[in-house]
């Protein structure tokens, strides 16, 4: 089995899958800001005239070497989704999952589309992926948390790994005694993990990158090496990484040139990678 990656329209390569030919999809689709999302490239150097000021008041010079962007913004944006979550859950196999990662602004609509696709028995849980990162609001409580939801396509019948997820500190580990204390914590649906950091060794450049960290348990709980995972909302290519980590194969998919052009770089001298423009 072939690891692909394709720079196409994701419905067409949807429709291209055979019925049940995917363990667990995950995506993360625009999130219908209505903004341009971007984030720039810069370099930086130390330097007494610099423009920024940093630790123990230093000052450096920044200077801004490329952007990379996209519009976020749909008009009918649950017209958009449902005709590729539709083709989603065909090509999910009966013991398959589907994750879909979301913001506080579409992830009530978005639900109630799942639950018209998959059926309201199939959602297994609403994952709070919450960090502390970003701007600050003076007139709301700042927003600091993505919605992941949880799908299954047989709720009786599904891939759930708890003994191969990492596991957490317990807040009060004076409470569980050493022993369960040095174990950690099976996670609950509140995930606290940091974004991708500006300074990060996992840093792409890419505006809406997701942490290898988050990805990594979703996929190691709900699938076994050798499986076959898809994200066909791609980005920067996270998905793929974690999958050539864990043991697993990969179709990604994205039609922005600029998320091809990070996975290209991200991926450079991997030889178990086969790209394709479009489906066979």
């Amino acid at each position: 089995m072939e690891n692909l990656i394709y720079f196409s329209d994701n419905l067409d390569v949807l429709k291209s899958l055979d019925a049940e030919s995917v363990d667990l999809i995950y995506i993360d689709p625009p999130f219908n800001t209505g903004k341009q999302q971007s984030r720039k490239q810069i370099t930086v150097e130390k330097t007494s005239e610099g423009d920024r000021v940093g630790f123990g008041g230093n000052r450096y010079q920044t200077t801004v070497i490329g952007e990379k962007a996209y519009r976020d913004y749909f008009g009918d944006y649950l017209g958009f989704l449902e005709p590729r979550l539709l083709e989603a859950y065909r090509v999910l196999n009966a013991k398959g999952s589907l994750y879909f990662h979301i913001d506080y602004r579409e992830v009530h609509y978005c639900k109630i589309l799942l639950d018209e696709i998959f059926g309201r028995e199939s959602f297994i849980n609403e994952i709070i992926w919450a960090y502390d990162f970003g701007g600050r609001s003076k007139t709301r409580w700042p927003a600091k948390h993505d919605n992941i939801l949880f799908y299954v396509k047989d709720p009786d019948n599904y891939t759930f790994n708890r003994d191969e997820v990492d596991r957490i500190p317990y807040m009060a580990p004076g409470l569980v005694g050493e022993k369960k204390a040095k174990r950690g914590k099976f996670p609950t649906d509140t995930w606290w993990h940091t974004i991708v950091g500006t300074n990060s060794k996992e840093k792409t450049g890419y505006p809406t990158q997701k942490p290898v960290g988050v990805i990594r348990r979703i996929i190691a709980a709900s699938s076994h090496p050798g499986d076959l995972v898809m994200d066909f909302f791609a980005g920067s290519g996270t998905v793929g990484e974690v999958c050539l980590e864990l043991g697993r194969h990969f179709i990604l998919v994205d039609n922005n040139p600029q998320a091809i052009a990070v996975m290209l770089k991200r991926f450079e001298g991997e030889d178990k990678i086969d790209w394709r423009e479009r489906p066979a």
